[in-house]
């Protein structure tokens, strides 16, 4: 079956992640491993790094991945501000790869001129794979709901970096259910369902597809705005999870959430009673 968990706090040290993800009953977790809202990053001090290590070892919490910084934009038309996300992607990758992490995912990036912006992406993506041969961290292109000039809202999009970056399975990608609506990919009725990841399959393969982020959507189908909800309770609607869920092609696929939190707890980095909501409404929907 599918391994269930969210996109979990930090506070109190990376091994407090791991711990929260126990307690709310995930067996997968995604994580920021930085605040995320900064350029700079503390350095990671080695007790702290094996300590998060020997954890993820003695719960199998897995997989275990990071989701970089909402500041990087490594298709940005302005060189300045490109150099400094492409460090900053490259920091990520690294810290990723300190902890022993499965995968990093990205958003891809936002330019005026698509094929100009694709390009960057994978130029980016080309120069940190090279320089991390040894790395076993994978980089996860995640499906964008499409706002402004946000690129990968188009499955086209994600396909064309992939095909740039060249004969790699490290660039593999991330579906959000709250980003395919908002695109304008109608999953809600079995119809669109099947045309949607049979486009996915055509277009980009199924084989590349390495995670969900399981989000309910305030706005409707092709609105192209990114407001997350709490499962079933949305456009979506727990029908289309159960879809998912039951699908035999995603058995074995890690599927983590990124509902609204209750604020409280977030800040204490306690437990979220949200997050079991969401996870319990989830496994409801199994077939066993």
């Amino acid at each position: 079956m599918p391994r269930l968990g969210a996109h979990l706090s930090i506070a109190g040290g990376l091994p407090r992640a791991i711990d929260r993800a126990v307690a709310s009953g995930c067996e997968a977790l995604q994580i920021f491993t930085k605040s995320v809202g900064q350029w700079r990053a503390r350095e990671i001090p080695p007790e702290e790094r094996d300590a998060f290590r020997r954890r993820a070892r003695e719960t199998r919490v897995a997989p275990i991945v990071a989701h970089d910084s909402y500041l990087i934009n490594v298709a940005s038309a302005d060189p300045a501000s490109r150099a400094k996300s492409v460090a900053a992607l490259g920091e990520e990758l690294d810290r990723a790869d300190a902890l022993g992490l499965d995968a990093l995912v990205m958003h891809p990036g936002s330019h005026a001129s698509e094929p100009d912006g694709l390009d960057l992406i994978a130029e980016a993506l080309r120069g940190h794979l090279a320089a991390r041969k040894r790395s076993r961290v994978r980089i996860l292109l995640e499906h964008t709901a499409g706002q402004g000039t946000n690129l990968g809202h188009r499955f086209e999009h994600l396909a064309a970096i992939i095909r740039a970056v060249g004969r790699t399975r490290r660039v593999g990608v991330c579906l959000d259910t709250c980003h395919l609506i908002s695109a304008g990919y109608d999953i809600t009725t079995p119809d669109g369902y099947r045309a949607t990841f049979d486009a996915f399959d055509r277009i980009v393969g199924l084989d590349r597809l390495a995670l969900f982020h399981l989000n309910d959507s305030k706005r409707p189908c092709g609105s192209r705005v990114d407001r997350h909800e709490h499962i079933g309770q949305g456009c979506l609607g727990t029908a289309t999870f159960a879809r998912i869920l039951n699908d035999p092609r995603f058995a074995r696929l890690p599927m983590v959430i990124e509902t609204p939190k209750q604020k409280d707890a977030t800040a204490r980095g306690q437990v979220d009673p949200l997050d079991e909501m969401n996870l319990r409404t989830l496994r409801s929907l199994l077939r066993q």
